[in-house]
């Protein structure tokens, strides 16, 4: 956990932890907020948090929107308590064909530890690979550097890196597309289901990311770096 105090960006983080916990076989580790259903595939990239992944498999993943079709992210939906893949059975043809093709890459059994946002969305992080073997003390210490490193994946995701472009939050980038169309805070929140209050959270986040003064010069500003369209 003092190395992940220490880790300056999301790949150092994902790359500590899969150094961590390769004696368990574990080759890969992903985190990630689940996309809304209604949400463009496109903007489904944004949702990842840090991921080792194949870069074959992860783009493959996000462009054919897996995450709304694999079963291990619906599980996480409905749970608060880590779950072995092994648990999961696919129900449908696509749900079966994602975890046919990740066995492709190799990824063939995992670990999923699911967390919840301050926002209330859900989320995951994954510990994957050929084969995994973690006894019981084992997962103990496995969930709480997940838990830890996973509040310091949102940190990171929540403020912006000296010298790299803006990274906004998938809620931020909503927010700010919504109050492009015109809607007030009472209207975006209606549509988000969250309160007013929240909306302005975010808008003032947003804000203090970009160096903006009010909501139409955060709009702007968005825009022209292409964080919202």
């Amino acid at each position: 956990m003092r190395d992940l105090d220490r880790a300056a960006t999301p790949d150092e983080i994902a790359g500590l932890l899969v150094g961590a916990f390769k004696g368990h076989g574990i080759s890969y580790v992903m985190a990630g907020i689940v996309p809304e259903p209604n949400l463009p595939t496109r903007r489904h990239a944004g949702y990842v948090l840090a991921s080792t992944m194949p870069e074959e498999w992860a783009r493959r993943y996000v462009t054919r929107g897996y995450a709304l079709h694999d079963p291990t992210v619906r599980r996480l939906c409905t749970t608060a308590s880590p779950f072995d893949w092994s648990a999961v059975q696919p129900d449908t043809p696509v749900a079966g064909r994602v975890m046919n093709e990740a066995g492709e890459f190799g990824i063939r059994a995992g670990l999923t530890i699911p967390f919840v946002t301050l926002d209330g969305e859900p989320g995951g992080i994954s510990f994957s690979g050929a084969a995994i073997e973690i006894e019981a003390a084992d997962r103990i210490a496995v969930n709480l550097v997940a838990t830890y490193a996973v509040g310091q994946l949102l940190l990171m995701n929540a403020r912006p890196v000296p010298g790299e472009p803006v990274r906004l939050s998938p809620r931020e980038r909503e927010t700010l597309q919504w109050a492009a169309e015109g809607k007030t805070d009472a209207e975006i929140g209606v549509v988000m289901g969250i309160t007013a209050s929240g909306v302005d959270y975010h808008l003032r986040s947003a804000r203090a990311k970009l160096d903006t003064v009010n909501k139409a010069h955060t709009v702007a500003q968005a825009l022209r770096a292409g964080l919202i369209t």
